[in-house]
């Protein structure tokens, strides 16, 4: 891959201490900024910034894809990791007992653009997508 610039992402919490307890604790993101209503995480070299939102309702309200015999949330988000970081992730998710929307698995398995993904939510529903490709020049693969 060639050398990528961050990306900015805000999205919409409304429990800001148990989203920033997610995103720092259970996924090891450091954090960087923040103010009494928002808090920016270093999401594995991206900016995420958490921006609370007053209460009125579900803040994700999520329809689907099918890709697979899954069912994709829409919209979501994530990163594309290295292998090893993205199994240990994997397990990590694993031992804090949280639920996966579509368990990990490998796609393409044997071909160009072999990938393994994995989608659970955050504590607000938010929907994330983890990848990896076992060989990431292959990440645009057709």
């Amino acid at each position: 891959m060639n050398n990528l610039t961050p990306f900015h992402l805000a999205i919409p919490v409304q429990n800001l201490e148990l989203c920033r307890n997610f995103y720092g604790k259970v996924l090891q993101c450091r954090e960087g900024r923040s103010d009494t209503h928002w808090v920016d995480f270093d999401f594995f070299g991206h900016q995420l910034v958490l921006h609370e939102k007053s209460s009125g309702g579900k803040v994700s309200d999520n329809s689907y894809n099918p890709v697979d015999g899954h069912q994709v949330p829409v919209p979501h988000f994530g990163v594309v990791l290295e292998w090893k970081t993205w199994h240990e992730l994997k397990d990590s998710i694993r031992n804090e007992k949280i639920d996966f929307i579509i368990e990990p698995y490998i796609r393409f398995q044997g071909k160009p653009g072999e990938q393994a993904t994995m989608f659970f939510l955050d504590p607000e529903g938010n929907a994330l997508e983890f990848k990896s490709f076992k060989d990431p020049r292959n990440l645009f693969a057709t």
